[in-house]
């Protein structure tokens, strides 16, 4: 018998068994199936104000039923009463009564045009079905630029008429701001396709533009005493907030254009990572002491830890502002697949969004990672949710986990340092009702 001792088992034998003691099996996507199975989730939950439920791509037809079937369950089951969504803070004003019940089923597009250009429109008729049928109704909440980063009327038009009211003699600065931007954002419905129409401007038609935004928030701000007395303090918070998408949303056009020029700086898209976890911040202010947030966004935004590929920061991401400003009031929940395929968006300036939509093929999982462990452990070809905060740690107490899927590449990060908890699918099936 040799006296060496019995060597170690490897990182990925470890994660292996600990997934497969750790895993709760889920029985179905359907949102509308009983909810007992996800009861694990409670105490993911815990007493966190904000409960942030991610996705690694998006156009994928498994994570939206699993968000409606994780949103049915805290709104149900643990007390949440918000919803916030990865869509504009303006807009949202609009949206929330019709999804609370008001109007009519068929008038979402002329309620909210941009849900219907983002594929939003089931998860926005589930909600409204929802908010009728439920022992749980939430209320809706709006936390992102106006499209995504790709116009400016949405926030500045409703600022307009408030201007009107308390303030007419900044109607000029907001008027030079539309005058510029119509003038190159025409049809643009995202980031991406408003980035290479400003990068057209001439400068001092750019220059201008963030001038006048910044010159109006400032009035704005030094003027709060009176808009408050004239308008009460509701409508000047709002309108602020407004002003504020439109200043990120400029820099946004900057940051963009750098980014698909490859001349931009590291981290400048974090501009619209901090007006999104502001933006919840702003509705915890704004809610009851009770009530609790489910916030939906991809899981780069959702996240704990800074997003870097191959070594580089990318960007700061709102889960990291938030984990900051909330501690563990703040958490989690990762959605990751183990499929072959994802749907992936490719830069196109010739399209309405500024990309095409095509699927991708996926190598096998890196070494490390959820994927591989979940395919290691047996459990690739099921639904699971796991608990991640006491996941495996090496001699240095460093997480074994250091590696997931996100779209079609991979991302490295602490895993369990990101997030708290994820869920996996096994099939990816792109959205049917994705055109471009």
């Amino acid at each position: 018998m040799s006296d060496q001792p019995a060597s170690e088992p490897a990182a990925g034998e470890v994660l292996a068994d600990w997934f497969r003691e750790h895993a709760t099996t889920l029985t179905t996507l359907d949102p509308d199936a009983p909810l007992d199975d996800l009861e694990a989730l409670r105490e993911i939950a815990g007493d966190a104000r904000v409960l942030a439920v991610g996705e690694n791509a998006h156009f994928v037809e498994e994570f939206s039923l699993a968000r409606r079937r994780l949103l049915r369950f805290l709104a149900e089951r643990c007390g949440f009463t918000v919803f916030a969504f990865e869509f504009g803070f303006s807009e949202a004003f609009a949206l929330d009564p019709w999804l609370r019940g008001e109007g009519d089923d068929g008038d979402l597009e002329e309620v909210a045009k941009s849900s219907t250009v983002w594929l939003a429109a089931d998860l926005m008729h589930w909600v409204r079905r929802h908010n009728r049928t439920s022992a749980g109704p939430v209320r809706f909440a709006g936390i992102d630029l106006p499209t995504a980063g790709g116009a400016l009327r949405p926030a500045l038009d409703p600022v307009a008429g408030c201007l009107r009211k308390v303030d007419p003699e900044a109607l000029p600065l907001l008027e030079r701001v539309l005058e510029i931007s119509d003038g190159f954002l025409g049809g643009a419905a995202s980031g991406a396709a408003a980035a290479p129409a400003w990068a057209a401007l001439g400068t001092a038609e750019q220059d201008a533009l963030t001038a006048s935004l910044a010159r109006l928030l400032l009035r704005l701000r030094a003027m709060e005493p009176l808009y408050v007395a004239r308008g009460g303090q509701s409508r000047f918070d709002i309108a602020r907030r407004r002003v504020e998408a439109a200043c990120h949303t400029d820099h946004m056009f900057r940051a963009m254009n750098g980014l698909m020029s490859g001349r931009g700086s590291a981290a400048d898209l974090s501009v619209r990572e901090i007006y999104m976890a502001e933006s919840v911040r702003w509705h915890l202010e704004n809610a009851g002491p009770e009530d609790r947030i489910v916030l939906m966004a991809h899981n780069n935004h959702i996240q704990k830890t800074a997003v870097e590929f191959d070594g580089a920061l990318t960007s700061l991401p709102m889960g990291q502002h938030l984990r900051r400003m909330l501690g563990d009031e703040y958490r989690s929940v990762a959605l990751v697949h183990t499929d072959d395929h994802v749907p992936e968006m490719y830069m196109d300036a010739e399209t309405e969004v500024g990309f095409t939509l095509a699927d991708a093929h996926l190598g096998s999982p890196e070494p490390g990672s959820v994927e591989a462990a979940l395919t290691g452990a047996g459990l690739g070809d099921a639904i699971t949710l796991t608990d991640l905060r006491r996941s495996p740690r090496d001699a240095q107490g460093e997480p074994l986990l250091r590696w997931m899927r996100t779209q079609s590449a991979g991302l490295s990060t602490p895993v369990s340092e990101a997030f708290d908890a994820v869920l996996s699918v096994p099939t990816v099936t792109r959205d049917g009702t994705v055109r471009f």
